[in-house]
């Protein structure tokens, strides 16, 4: 009998927990049927910090099933990356699979994502998932668009629009993921940066079970802005070309100030356009430093050898 570990990140999924422990049950019901028993399920729930009875419910589901529903429960709020770097890390399945609590990920595509992992003659190591159509906010659509078309131009790794963090592994695949020891992780990135042989599937979006996402707009953008530093260094480039530039031009200036001096006398007309270049080669220079300290941020926090996740209970 092979092992399927399912791991669950949840912040504030009180109600919805139980919900995908008994649809996807359903799942491997029929994954069994088809397949004459060879698969258990371990579920591995990751307690992100909940306010609420999450971490209640989780314990709840271990106690009246305790050989194949396991938990845990970070000491606060670490984010999704974290819990995604726990479960890899303590997933010990034949195959792994990465899923959202709130079924907007269908397990029912677990039962393809199987059959696909054990054909000989596709050879694959990992499945995942790419949502075709959801309904959703049109600014956060656009914006999610935009954010495939410019990593996707600024990094060397191709990173497949729509793809989901939902995904099968192989132990190989995941073995693989795990050798990246780095603090600042964007899955999606890592993902496609390990390589080996993708498939994906294609599904229609649905809404969630139950509950409202704890994803606002800025943390979007927040995390979008993260996942471009953390796989590109063209910001560094562009803000070197900037101000390359720039100083290219103020030598030009330069050059007409003088021969202006020395051949038409001084002006003390346009300081006011004077006063507006030196604001903009300000905000120039600003700019310039901000992206420079995102990187040294990023390197600051790798140098810690901070652990990526706290964990305050495990089960």
């Amino acid at each position: 009998m092979k092992t399927i570990s399912l791991i669950v990140p949840c912040f504030n999924e009180e109600p919805t927990v139980k919900l995908f422990y008994d649809t996807t049950e359903k799942v491997f019901a029929k994954l069994n049927a088809t397949h004459q028993g060879q698969y258990k399920p371990d579920y591995l729930f990751i307690n992100d910090g909940s306010a609420d009875k999450t971490l209640e419910v989780m314990r709840q589901l271990n106690s009246e099933h305790p050989d194949e529903v396991h938990y845990i429960s970070f000491s606060r709020n670490f984010g999704k990356e974290s819990a995604f770097a726990a479960g890899l890390s303590h997933a010990h399945g034949d195959f792994v699979a990465v899923m959202d609590v709130d079924l907007q990920d269908p397990p029912e595509l677990l039962l393809q994502m199987v059959d696909i992992l054990e054909d000989p003659n596709q050879d694959y190591d990992v499945v995942g998932c790419v949502q075709t159509s959801r309904k959703q906010n049109p600014i956060r659509a656009f914006l999610s668009a935009s954010f495939y078309k410019v990593i996707n131009k600024m990094s060397k790794v191709e990173m497949k629009q729509n793809v989901r963090d939902y995904r099968l592994m192989t132990r190989k695949y995941v073995d693989a993921v795990l050798s990246l020891p780095e603090y600042n992780r964007f899955s999606k990135g890592i993902f496609s940066w390990v390589g080996f042989k993708t498939k994906y599937l294609e599904y229609e979006g649905v809404p969630r079970a139950a509950g409202k996402t704890s994803w606002s707009l800025f943390q979007l953008f927040e995390y979008s802005m993260e996942a471009i530093v953390d796989f590109s260094d063209v910001p560094l480039k562009m803000a070197t070309v900037i101000g390359g530039f720039i100083s290219f031009l103020s030598i030009i200036g330069l050059f007409f100030v003088v021969i202006r001096a020395m051949f038409f006398g001084g002006s003390v007309n346009g300081w006011a356009s004077m006063v507006s270049i030196i604001l903009l080669l300000s905000g120039v220079q600003l700019f310039s430093l901000g992206i420079l300290g995102t990187y040294i941020g990023k390197i600051y926090l790798e140098t810690k050898h901070r652990p990526k996740f706290v964990i305050a209970e495990k089960r």
